[in-house]
């Protein structure tokens, strides 16, 4: 969904790139789920995937929440794993799933929250530093579907 065919593997990819698994997923927030513990998970986040070399953001607006995780194969693989035993969320939707060679989208970023009225700003900074031409046109078209409509939307039945 969010990958281009026929760019990993070409001329601009950097061969000092890393082998990334990159999980992007959405979900509904449990009940009970609140700002409070939306800050208790990024602290706890931040910890554990600088430990794990985990990258990534986290979006929360309206009961919904947005990730993208960035990583080594094997410590994404686990932390799937526990994302989908964890009760503080259900409706997991895989947007994205993919290993390849390619630069971090959020080199610096443990694990950041990212509300729903700053999340455009992060996407294009992240495309204005992006030299990969996948994640540029993956970032591209996620900028394209969010000036659709507004993320807090999401939330709403």
């Amino acid at each position: 969904m969010f990958d281009e065919p026929g760019f990993p593997g070409g001329p601009d990819l950097d061969d000092d790139a890393p082998i990334l698994d990159t999980f992007v997923y959405c979900s509904r927030a449990a009940e009970g789920v609140d700002d409070v513990e939306v800050d208790r998970i990024i602290e706890w986040s931040q910890r554990r995937n600088a430990k794990c070399e985990i990258t990534g953001v986290l979006v929360f607006g309206s009961g919904v929440f947005f990730q993208w995780i960035e990583g080594p194969p094997a410590e994404v693989k686990k932390l799937i794993a526990s994302l989908h035993g964890d009760p503080r969320h259900y409706d997991i939707v895989t947007l994205d799933r993919n290993v390849e060679q390619r630069e971090r989208l959020y080199p610096n970023w443990e694990m950041e929250r990212v509300g729903p009225d700053d999340i455009r700003a992060v996407l294009l900074d992240a495309l204005d530093s992006a030299e990969d031409q996948n994640n540029i046109a993956a970032l591209t078209r996620i900028v394209a579907h969010l000036d659709s409509g507004p993320l807090d939307t999401l939330g709403r039945t």
